[in-house]
């Protein structure tokens, strides 16, 4: 798969697609310092067969795109809940590296599908720029907005300080091993994660660029400099769809529940024994709903 490079400012943001030129534009949103090559090439060809021309990028500060090296301090933690004066970039900034990878697609809106930060990045683009966006796909997400410690709540906070506690040694072999238990804690007993494949992919993430705890601090730093205006995810009137695992063991069902709550007309699928992501086994269930909610913007919009 080649990789091209859309431009914003003096930074470039990696990403490649999949299917035709023509089909009804897809951007992949990712979680926090994932990597492009985490949204399996099955997943993308299956959604290429769906009618979708599909796109998958890199993040600013991850993968091949451009990279920053400002040192946060007070740990990821403070970087989520309070941000910090040493952030590099902004939140703003990242949606509008998503808008500059579309515009390199000559895409003048397109259908997002994120998943945990990926379906905040989706929320904030529906809102800050709702004309580029035809729909939202929004799988184990929190409601974007407000005050920071709102979101607290909503978190399995056990098991992020488990992860923040777990120590690596800076060689490839553990870094690997890290990025693959990482992966691990994000997934549930009735979708097991495919250990070879994930294996696979920690080798090609870290060939790419090894994982950076410092690129992670600043994502959440810049997030956080993302304000709510006007009536919040009240304003978003795309169709809207919205999964959550039962078995999520980082974000609570309550977070999605309130977010289908919010967001007027959403549709809300929850999944008994999914974990936080989307599980090949359930690909085929999860691409049934995205087709039926793409379908449903497409008939609104030929009717208007």
């Amino acid at each position: 798969m080649d990789t091209a490079y859309a431009r914003n400012g003096e930074v470039e943001i990696a990403y490649e697609t999949f299917g035709d030129l023509g089909a009804e534009p897809l951007m992949l949103v990712s979680g926090l310092d994932y990597q492009m090559v985490w949204w399996p090439e099955d997943l993308c060809a299956a959604l290429a067969d769906r009618g979708f021309h599909v796109v998958r990028f890199d993040y600013r500060d991850s993968g091949l795109s451009t990279q920053f090296t400002a040192t946060m301090s007070g740990g990821p933690w403070k970087a989520m809940l309070v941000g910090s004066k040493t952030r590099p970039y902004q939140g703003q900034d990242m949606i509008e590296d998503m808008l500059a990878v579309q515009d390199a697609l000559g895409w003048t809106s397109a259908h997002l599908l994120g998943v945990s930060m990926g379906a905040g990045m989706s929320q904030w683009t529906a809102m800050t720029h709702p004309d580029r966006v035809k729909s939202l796909t929004l799988i184990s997400g929190i409601p974007m907005g407000g005050n920071p410690l709102r979101i607290l709540p909503y978190l399995h906070l056990g098991a992020f300080a488990k992860l923040a506690t777990r120590r690596y040694g800076p060689e490839r072999e553990n870094q690997e091993r890290m990025l693959v238990d990482v992966l691990r804690a994000t997934y549930a007993d009735g979708y097991p994660l495919d250990e070879d494949w994930a294996r696979r992919t920690a080798t090609v993430s870290y060939d790419r660029r090894p994982p950076d705890p410092a690129a992670r601090q600043r994502q959440l730093a810049a997030g956080r400099t993302l304000k709510l205006s006007g009536d919040g995810l009240a304003q978003i009137t795309v169709p809207t769809l919205v999964i959550h695992g039962e078995a999520d063991p980082l974000v609570r069902p309550s977070a999605s529940r309130a977010l289908a709550h919010a967001i007027p007309g959403a549709r809300l699928v929850t999944y008994p024994g999914m974990g936080h992501g989307l599980p090949p086994g359930l690909w085929t269930e999860v691409l049934d709903e995205v087709s039926a909610l793409t379908d449903r913007q497409r008939s609104a919009h030929d009717a208007s």
